[in-house]
């Protein structure tokens, strides 16, 4: 197989129909490729089933009304569609990239008068950590850049434009021999790496930062839940960054990276402990669950999205 992802076999669901992989073009000129306003999603397939893809799809959705425009796909199409492309390409296990745009129309600063267009690509992907990385936990730096406010950009959008920062700081961590850098928020609180959110375990009990302008990702909903359902204390608050010294484990989780344990973040060392290790466990029988595809413990965001449709 080609390392490029424009030259690969298979099926990318595009604009209401399924297309070859190579066929699934668009314009140079088109909107979001010079003003950042696609939004998308990150979704997993295990089993031949998306995990959480509702509230995937309405993640998807409500990102798009934050930049002010409407995706012509309702959720349930889009869970349609999702499927079929998986189907389509034979896939039991592997990512999914939805991903809804602005289109060529216009030229400017201001979207007005462009088409908006979906595409679902899924592809093969295995978990992308390592043994090694399981055992003895992945090496953060602490990056330079900081989670913008509300005031600055709508950080509760998973928006393209947005990710310049998390590139910047991810290549910059991967040069200085760094696997992920960790964000702060622009109050100086801790917010989440470079693709994932974060959980301390301090004094026994679970903390995670209140997501201020930042994804409270679906996996991070999960996580918050399997805890819980063991009877484990969770606390969603603003956590400083001396307060890494104080945690006896540290651990990322996202769509992609699942869950990860901290080793190190710039000098603070961590096992991969009790906590991590159960809840990756956990995590493995989740989302291999017959009912893993509905909204789970989604926001409360998310199920608004079907009643404003």
């Amino acid at each position: 197989m080609s390392l490029s992802m424009a030259d690969r076999d298979g099926f990318i669901w595009l604009d209401g129909k399924l297309v070859p992989w190579r066929e699934s073009r668009l314009h140079v000129l088109t909107h979001a490729l010079h003003y950042g306003s696609a939004v998308f999603e990150g979704e997993r397939i295990y089993e031949g089933r998306v995990f959480r893809l509702a509230a995937h799809s309405a993640r998807l959705i409500n990102s798009a009304r934050l930049l002010d425009y409407e995706i012509p796909w309702t959720r349930a199409e889009i869970e349609e569609a999702t499927r079929a492309v998986v189907k389509a390409n034979g896939l039991q296990a592997g990512y999914i990239r939805p991903i809804a745009w602005r289109g060529s129309e216009v030229m400017g600063v201001s979207a007005i008068g462009t088409s908006v267009h979906l595409a679902i690509a899924p592809w093969a992907q295995e978990g992308r950590l390592s043994i090694q990385a399981r055992d003895a936990g992945i090496n953060v730096t602490m990056a330079k850049y900081r989670r913008p406010s509300g005031d600055f950009a709508p950080g509760l959008a998973k928006v393209a434009g947005l990710y310049v920062i998390c590139g910047i700081e991810k290549d910059r961590a991967l040069k200085a021999g760094f696997d992920d850098a960790l964000m702060l928020d622009w109050n100086g609180n801790l917010a989440e790496s470079t693709g994932a959110n974060i959980f301390l375990v301090i004094d026994g009990k679970l903390v995670t930062p209140t997501p201020e302008n930042f994804l409270d990702g679906i996996t991070r909903r999960a996580v918050m839940g399997m805890a819980r359902k063991r009877g484990w204390a969770v606390e969603e608050r603003p956590v400083k960054p001396q307060e890494l010294a104080r945690a006896s484990e540290v651990f990322l989780c996202g769509t992609a990276a699942e869950i990860v344990p901290v080793g190190s973040i710039d000098g603070h060392h961590y096992q991969a402990g009790p906590v991590a290790r159960t809840l990756m466990a956990d995590y493995q029988k989740l989302v291999r669950a017959p009912d893993c595809e509905g909204f789970g413990e989604s926001t409360h965001l998310m199920q608004q999205v079907d009643r404003a449709a």
